[in-house]
């Protein structure tokens, strides 16, 4: 897998899990019933802004190489 997506998948991975249970936690304690629905609630933009951190991070690490590997003069 590139290393770009790498980065994306994890960060979008991690910070949509974390955000389901976080969710579903808060949901469990406000209102039993409606509790999927928060974890969805919380998920899916966890989820987009994990991917988007993801992008940003793996953009500034693709950078650190390439200037690491042939200097600064390469940009």
């Amino acid at each position: 897998m590139p290393m770009l997506a790498r980065w994306v998948s994890i960060g979008s991975i991690s910070a949509g899990v974390t955000g389901g249970i976080v969710g579903l936690v808060v949901g469990l304690f406000v209102y039993a019933p409606t509790a999927p629905f928060a974890a969805i609630e919380l998920g899916i933009p966890a989820t987009v802004t994990g991917g988007f951190a993801g992008l940003v991070t793996g953009m500034i690490m693709m950078m650190a190489r390439r200037i690491r590997r042939h200097g600064a003069n390469s940009l």
